[in-house]
């Protein structure tokens, strides 16, 4: 049984197509749906900030919106590295190519909203992933370096080279545990 807790949503990737990746949780060992209900999509696309209000998601967008994340992510791991597969290459393409969120302002003029529906919404993200995966940071597309970790970033670090989704989260975790394991192995007192 999942905690109620793991189907929170990430948003660690740096760019959208990359945190609707994560909508899958623990791609190395359960690999389990975040987005159970269409009702879940129309909220991601609130907590992502692409949408003011959740739109109306059917049944059928939510597969498709499924399909769309899965050829993303299988074309972000190969970025800047190898040859997606054709197949996802069509989706992301089909995707890309149909009318996406339009950018309005608010009554004001001081605040800029997206507007459309969970089609045009799931266009954006494939938008996003083909300017990622083809725009100068393809080569730094990376998974997390934790075991237990497979969120996928862009790493915008000035060196390029960043291991972790999070250091507060991941990169925190690993230097703890390098750090106890550094002084388990020194000799104590009694064994000198």
């Amino acid at each position: 049984m999942i905690p109620e807790h793991e189907y929170r949503f990430h948003f660690l990737g740096g760019r959208p197509s990359l945190d609707f990746v994560a909508t899958v949780g623990e791609r190395w060992r359960r690999n389990f749906e975040r987005l159970r209900a269409p009702a879940d999509l129309g909220r991601w696309f609130v907590e992502e900030g692409l949408l003011a209000s959740a739109p109306p998601v059917s049944r059928r967008e939510l597969e498709d919106a499924r399909e769309l994340r899965e050829a993303i992510f299988r074309i972000a791991r190969l970025a800047g590295k190898g040859t997606p597969d054709r197949a996802d290459v069509a989706v992301l393409n089909t995707w890309a190519a149909r009318p996406a969120l339009a950018p309005q302002l608010d009554g004001g003029g001081r605040a800029l909203a997206w507007q459309g529906s969970a089609a045009y919404a799931l266009a954006t993200l494939a938008r996003d992933a083909a300017d990622l995966v083809t725009g100068p940071y393809a080569q730094r597309v990376r998974q997390c370096a934790a075991d237990d970790c497979a969120l996928m970033f862009v790493d915008t670090s000035r060196p390029g080279q960043r291991r972790w989704c999070s250091m507060d989260l991941c990169g925190n975790r690993s230097k703890t545990k390098s750090y106890r394991r550094r002084r388990s192995d020194r000799p104590t007192e009694e064994q000198r």
